[in-house]
């Protein structure tokens, strides 16, 4: 076996140099980036190294309101969409003649254009000179005022960005719980009804202990893209963000680098450091989690 081992290394080296050019290296770039202090990029100098970039990110205050819209954000969207998503595969498991139809009809956002539902989005809720918007008209109709979710109050806003967010990533997982349900063995089925087992007792200890393994893999990755939002808040109050009070922790990052205030590439990598850290602290504590509460 050890002969054969270099044979091994060769096949293995594509994806080792890959993994090396395009992941490990950007990671310690932007490491060395975050401790360079009073980095200049045009000149491609500093005058020092240390923690200020991390102690400058952490007291501006369009980071700390990024990370707070990114928490919000995350909170709300990630275990609403899972329970919304479970309701409806449980739907749709209990239909038989047009099953696929409706699978194919929740699975059509998940392929649409980001920017394009963004901007139906906008014309649903966002008031103009000649219309208060079909929200607003709903609202209205039930005796309610008209409320401004595009440029309004900040909770307005955030309601619009929670709901889009929701509706984008629904479709994904309704996929991936259909298909759970549907591996499930149905021997556990048949023996709950010879026992007369209630149905909330089925879902409770054999739905759901069963498709467990999936709805964590849902949460984990929901936590990760909720916390990489940013084109969701670009499409609904366009590209200046910090203005709208709805940046996020990615956006601020982008800001840094590209943005009217861009040419801060040790400020960027700071706070990109911040959000790895933080990504990787939720994942840690979901995996932790998953041991206790996941079955195999």
């Amino acid at each position: 076996m050890k002969k054969n081992n270099w044979k091994a290394w060769i096949y293995l080296l594509p994806a080792v140099l890959f993994l090396g050019v395009f992941m490990v290296y950007p990671l310690v770039d932007v490491f060395v980036y975050s401790l360079e202090e009073g980095y200049n990029s045009a000149s491609q100098t500093f005058w020092g190294t240390g923690l200020y970039n991390f102690s400058y990110v952490l007291h501006d205050p369009y980071f700390l309101q990024a990370v707070k819209n990114t928490f919000i954000l995350v909170i709300i969207t990630v275990p609403l969409s899972t329970g919304i998503a479970l309701l409806i595969s449980l739907g749709l498991s209990s239909i038989s003649k047009v099953k696929e139809l409706f699978q194919t009809v929740y699975f059509l956002p998940y392929v649409t254009n980001t920017l394009a539902v963004g901007l139906v989005f906008m014309i649903l809720f966002k008031k103009t000179a000649y219309s208060e918007g079909l929200v607003n008209l709903l609202i209205n109709w039930f005796g309610g005022k008209s409320v401004d979710f595009i440029t309004g109050p900040y909770w307005a806003k955030m309601f619009v960005l929670c709901f889009y967010t929701v509706w984008v990533v629904m479709p994904f997982k309704i996929l991936i719980l259909t298909s759970a349900l549907a591996s499930v063995n149905k021997d556990y089925y048949s023996a709950a009804r010879i026992d007369a087992t209630p149905p909330w007792r089925v879902f409770t200890r054999i739905t759901l202990p069963m498709i467990s393994p999936m709805i964590f893999y849902l949460v984990i990755t929901g936590f990760i893209g909720a916390f990489k939002a940013y084109s969701d808040a670009v499409a609904l109050f366009g590209t200046d963000l910090n203005a709208a009070g709805m940046n996020t922790m990615v956006g601020y990052i982008y800001d840094m680098l590209y943005g009217n205030s861009g040419g801060y590439p040790s400020y960027a990598s700071a706070a990109a450091l911040i959000l790895f850290a933080v990504v990787l602290t939720i994942t840690c504590i979901n995996l932790l989690v998953s041991r206790k509460r996941v079955s195999v």
